[in-house]
């Protein structure tokens, strides 16, 4: 199941770039983030709501509470430059640089988590780090 919603995770972000795209022409970066921002928040809340997990807040640990705070501050600041890069420059061009979080990601993991970094991650790793440089070059 969790291929699924991978698979849908991918489809809505690319909706998401080309809707951005669009949206934002001859609107300030910053604003179209905090409208964007409120309508995730919005749609969230719904969701918690529609599956009566609001419960859970009162069980949720200090630990928690600040490592979702920082993954929260971390999502702001890449959809405000994800968007002024996004305004500034062409989706073809950004989303590919953007998706760099891909490599990111794996190597703090392994760094941070101290999951498992194989042959085939590095390989990985490498040819979306060249198939990134093609496609902006």
């Amino acid at each position: 199941m969790w291929f699924l919603f991978a698979i849908l995770s991918a489809v809505f972000a690319a909706l998401t770039s080309i809707l951005a795209k669009v949206g934002i022409e001859g609107v300030d970066s910053n604003l179209a983030t905090a409208i964007r921002t409120c309508v995730v928040g919005v749609m969230a809340w719904v969701m918690v709501f529609i599956t009566s997990a609001q419960g859970g807040l009162s069980s949720i640990g200090r630990k928690n509470w600040i490592f979702l705070i920082l993954s929260g501050l971390a999502t702001g600041a890449s959809w405000l430059c994800y968007y002024k890069a996004l305004q500034m420059g062409e989706a073809s061009k950004v989303v590919p640089i953007d998706k760099l979080s891909v490599v990111i990601t794996l190597v703090l993991a392994f760094v941070f988590l101290h999951e498992e970094f194989t042959a085939k991650s590095l390989i990985g790793c490498v040819l979306i780090g060249a198939g990134t440089l093609i496609m902006v070059i």
